[in-house]
């Protein structure tokens, strides 16, 4: 079992800049995919951004592209998202994935980001 705990989610003003985190724990294998998706009201999860442990690639979704950054923290198995310069479009719950070795995906249980005037 892994677990996933997210944070960092809240109310900004559009422009305006959150970070959130995602701890992992429990069986997690020494390589991983961990991402960030997003569903808004209504709407279908979509993709946000993921970070390929062995690599150390990313990759980012075209509408968050240049605005919001993926990047490990030092601590063992945690990622942030770094959200700058938000759109009230970003408004939606936030999820962080792990894809283990194994192509097992894991969830958390998500993390609101409002983004109003």
């Amino acid at each position: 079992q892994v677990q996933l705990v997210e944070s960092g989610g809240g109310l900004v003003q559009p422009g305006g800049s959150l970070r959130l985190s995602c701890a992992a724990s429990g069986s997690v294998t020494s390589t991983y995919v961990m991402a960030w998706y997003r569903q808004r009201p209504g709407s279908e999860r979509e993709f946000v951004a993921s970070f390929i442990s062995r690599t150390g690639s990313t990759n980012y979704a075209d509408s968050v592209n240049g605005r919001f950054t993926i990047s490990q923290a030092d601590a063992k198995n945690t990622v942030y998202l770094q959200m700058n310069r938000l759109k009230p479009e970003d408004t939606a719950n936030y999820y962080c994935n792990l894809q283990d070795s194994y192509d097992i995906d894991w969830w958390g249980t998500g993390t609101p980001v409002t983004v109003f005037s």
